[in-house]
Formats: structure tokens, C-alpha cells, sequence
């Protein structure tokens, strides 16, 4: 893309660009490092709309990162439930405090990717947003208008080191944050996945996929390998107006969260491996859940919990919400509650007919 096309899209940037609560406006001093570090940590492979609230109440509750720094680290899982991918969760504290102990975020590529949870393109994001240096930053929106720039037809994954070295040719040295954000909002506001608004794009002239006549046929992928589906149990313990609650180990997936009990994931049905106490459990339902790599295939059981000491903590059913649970799990209890509010409701006929 020749530099008048650059100046071009950061000219319809400096119009269009979209009002985040992570962002500066075009023209105006780069943004707090730890709001810029925070959003794109929140923002991998989750989407602005589901990120905004998060990103708010986070800064509300940590306004800078020697804040979040010495915040305990459940109450930083706690609200960070529902984002997802929750090693992000444990990496952002682990981060905040390697910041706070080197007296700043280094400003450097280099520097960024040394500290936990921050790879390549974060690294490049932050280094050029907040801090003005030229890098190539790579999301999956800035993918799909590089691909479609150069019309590339090698697919991907494996095109994308190609693609990060054609967008090298086209970063400019100055204004290396406005460009980045530029391709990020030209990539997500109009060069979509579905039906590109190629009519109102402001590098149009130069796109060599709009030249093909199929602008969307771009990036060229690979179909996708079919995801293999494991099987758990998810138990719904009651006494006394509360439910048994565990933290999950600190590491692997949902690790540190605070869930219902659940049994291993496995391939094959584990049954009730893994309940927290002998009972004659009374299944539910079931829960389908997506993950990266894998379905799982969450079965639901109930009972009612003896007066013994259980590990986990009890958690009144009616500030159930508050109790932070990852989606997979407040899925699980939503689906209990349910089950549990119509057994109720027709106990309540039966015995008014009787």
C-alpha cells in the first residue's frame, strides 16, 4: 500500500475513529499504558462490545496498575468472570506486579514481551499506542485487511507470517498508534468478515482483492478440523438455603475460579467421579459448552448436602451472581435453579389441588 494510501486511511481515521474508553482521541496525548495493556489483554479474542463494561469496572475498582498490583487475586478472578480464557486473569496480576516492581512498563517490544502474559502482538500494540514507537501490530482485524490488500492466496494459519511482513512494508514511521487503531477500526467497521463495505473504504483505490471481484473470498482459510467433545459431571450441593462452592486449582483451564464441584473431563463419561460427598444425586440436565479446543459436554446433578464439614465454601443462593462464577458454571447453576424453581412451583399445585 503506497504512503498516500496510509495517509489516507489515517486521514479517515482522524474522522471516523471509534470513542473507547481505552483510547485517546486522534490528535491528543497517547493513553495511560495500564489502560492500553489492560484493554488489549481483555480484548484477545473477545470482542469490543463484550470487553467495554469489563474494562470500566475494572479501572473503577484498580484506577492504576499498582492498583491492581496489590488487589487479592480472587477478587480479580471474581471479576473477571464471564471474560473468559482465564489464564489472562492470572497473567494480568502476575504482569501488574513485575510493572509496579520495575517502577514502569518498559517502553520497548523487547522489554513488553519479557513480562507475563504479553506476546508479540501486545507487545507491538502497546509499544505503539502508548508509546509511540513504529511496530507492526497484527490483530485478527488488521489480518483480514492486509490478506485482502495483496489479495494474498496462501491460506491461513500459514500465511501469516506473510501477512506480518507485507504489513511491515506498509506502517508508517510517524503516527505508528493512530495507524495501528486506524487498521484495527477499518478492519472492524468496514473490511468485516462478511460483506466488506468496499464502497466506502478509504484505501479502496488501492485493495488488489476488490480487484478480484470477491473482496470477501479473502483471507483464504483452511477448513477447520472438527472439535473432539469430552464429558464431566457439575454437582449442585444445597443445605440450608446455600450452595457448596470450590476454588479450582490454580492452573489449567477455569483454573482459580470459583465454580461448583466438578468431576475430571474426559473422552468418556466419568459418571460421578469426582462428587463431593456420597448421595443419591438427581440429574438435571445437561450443559454444552464451546472451548477453544474441545465441546464439553456438562452433565447437572443435585442433592441435598448432609450437616458434615464439605471442602468449598457456602454461598447463599440468593447472591448467587455475586459469587463470580466462569459462564460455564452460572450456565450449570442457572439451568439448577431453574429445574429446582419449577419443582417448587408444581409441588405448590399439587398441593393446592390436594
Amino acid at each position: 500500500m503506497p504512503v498516500d494510501a496510509a495517509t489516507a486511511l489515517l486521514a479517515w481515521y482522524d474522522v471516523h475513529a471509534r470513542t473507547l474508553p481505552w483510547r485517546s482521541p486522534p490528535g491528543l496525548p497517547a493513553p495511560d499504558p495500564y489502560r492500553v495493556w489492560l484493554s488489549e489483554i481483555m480484548l484477545q479474542q473477545t470482542s469490543v462490545a463484550a470487553v467495554r463494561g469489563y474494562f470500566e469496572r475494572f479501572t473503577s475498582t484498580w484506577p492504576t496498575i499498582a492498583d491492581l498490583a496489590a488487589a487479592d487475586e480472587a477478587a480479580v478472578m471474581t471479576a473477571w468472570a464471564g471474560l473468559g480464557y482465564y489464564a489472562r486473569a492470572r497473567n494480568l496480576i502476575a504482569c501488574a506486579r513485575a510493572v509496579v516492581a520495575a517502577g514502569g512498563f518498559p517502553e520497548d517490544e523487547a522489554g513488553l514481551r519479557a513480562l507475563p502474559g504479553i506476546g508479540d502482538y501486545t507487545a507491538a500494540a502497546v509499544a505503539a499506542i502508548a508509546f509511540g514507537k513504529r511496530a507492526v501490530v497484527v490483530d485478527a482485524n488488521v489480518e483480514r485487511v492486509v490478506a485482502r490488500l495483496f489479495a494474498m492466496a496462501e491460506p491461513l494459519p500459514g500465511a501469516r507470517s506473510r501477512i506480518r511482513a507485507l504489513a511491515d512494508t506498509i506502517t508508517p514511521d510517524d503516527r505508528a498508534g493512530d495507524f495501528a487503531q486506524a487498521m484495527m477500526d477499518l478492519g472492524a467497521t468496514i473490511c468485516t468478515f462478511r460483506s466488506p463495505a468496499c464502497a466506502i473504504c478509504p484505501v479502496r483505490e488501492h485493495c488488489a482483492a476488490v480487484r478480484t471481484g470477491a473482496p470477501d473470498a479473502f483471507p483464504v482459510k483452511l477448513p477447520k478440523k472438527p472439535r473432539p467433545t469430552r464429558y464431566g459431571t457439575a454437582f449442585w450441593a444445597v443445605r440450608g438455603g446455600a450452595v457448596l462452592l470450590q476454588r479450582r486449582a490454580g492452573s489449567g483451564l477455569l483454573g482459580g475460579m470459583r465454580a461448583l464441584p466438578s468431576g475430571p473431563w474426559r473422552e468418556e463419561d466419568p459418571g460421578l467421579e469426582g462428587a463431593p460427598f456420597a448421595a443419591n444425586w438427581r440429574p438435571i440436565g445437561q450443559i454444552v459448552h464451546v472451548f477453544t479446543h474441545f465441546v464439553l459436554e456438562l452433565r447437572v446433578v443435585a442433592a441435598i448436602a448432609p450437616d458434615v464439614p464439605l471442602d468449598g465454601e457456602w454461598w447463599p443462593l440468593v447472591d448467587l451472581a455475586q459469587a463470580g462464577l466462569p459462564t460455564l458454571f452460572a450456565k450449570a447453576a442457572s439451568l439448577a435453579q431453574t429445574e429446582e424453581n419449577m419443582g417448587e412451583r408444581h409441588d405448590e399445585r399439587t398441593s393446592a389441588g390436594a
